[in-house]
């Protein structure tokens, strides 16, 4: 009876660490959620990827890299608007503190997808690997949302 309990518990402990939907991800005191991106119009050759990050630790981490498949280059960008102008500039690297989620958004802070290799379709998912400068390394899915959507809706399946 002990190690059919001893058994479950540990099943249920690996099941936590791991992905805990489909668009929640957890890499040490990190979970990534909400991870999207918006359908390609015509045939754009750039898109971007949008998440969360909580961390849950006690010291601050760092997005420092991604890359995908589904494009030639994944980049953190920030768009901010400058004498009534939105511009968008590369930034090294994005702080995680504990306690202040990192939320890329549009408008904000992204990662930016140059060089698609095929346009994203609505319903679709890619895989994206995030690096941090702590946590190390994580491979997510990115879930394809329509054209012009401002957040996601989570928790679909592609097609649904």
């Amino acid at each position: 009876m002990q190690r059919i309990l001893a058994a479950t518990l540990l099943v249920s402990v690996l099941a936590f660490t791991g992905v805990a939907s489909a668009h929640e991800f957890n890499l040490a005191d990190l979970l990534i959620e909400k991870v999207w991106a918006r359908a390609s119009i015509g045939q754009a050759k750039a898109g971007a990827v949008y998440l969360t990050i909580v961390n849950a630790g006690s010291e601050p981490d760092r997005l420092i890299g991604a890359k995908t498949p589904a494009a030639r280059e994944a980049a953190t960008h920030v768009n901010t608007m400058v004498d009534g102008v939105m511009k968008m500039r590369h930034v090294a690297a994005i702080e995680v503190s504990p306690g202040e989620p990192a939320v890329l958004q549009p408008g904000g802070l992204h990662i930016m997808l140059i060089g698609l290799a095929s346009p994203l379709a609505e319903g679709a998912t890619f895989p994206l690997t995030l690096t941090f400068e702590k946590a190390g390394t994580i491979e997510v899915d990115v879930w394809v949302e329509k054209a012009g959507a401002m957040e996601t809706h989570g928790g679909h399946s592609p097609g649904s």
